[in-house]
């Protein structure tokens, strides 16, 4: 379960204050409280596009150091084990190009 936006206190002096406060600064009282959810929530979507720009990073960085490695043991494998080995190598490398993407 994600984190409240709002906590309950907060909400509830919010609430205390406006009864306090009386009617005439009501606009004022409710407009700052819309303006710190309005912020959380910002914030929020900020964490989560931060959140997937990491991990499409190190996706990119986990398939390019596979096709870096591949490259010589492509070369290897064609060499000892004929196509065989090729096509083992190349299995392997869309195999890691999955898991990352998941």
């Amino acid at each position: 379960m994600s984190e409240p936006t709002v906590q309950r206190d907060e909400l509830q002096s919010a609430i205390e204050a406006r009864k306090e406060l009386g009617a005439e600064l009501e606009p004022a009282l409710v407009d700052s409280f819309v303006e710190r959810i309005e912020q959380r929530l910002v914030e929020r979507d900020e964490q989560a596009e931060r959140a997937l720009q990491r991990k499409r990073v190190h996706q990119k960085e986990m398939v390019l150091g596979t096709m870096a490695l591949a490259i010589p043991l492509i070369v290897i494998a064609a060499v000892f084990t004929g196509l065989a080995g090729v096509i083992a190598v190349c299995v392997t490398v869309a195999l890691v190009a999955i898991v990352t993407a998941r």
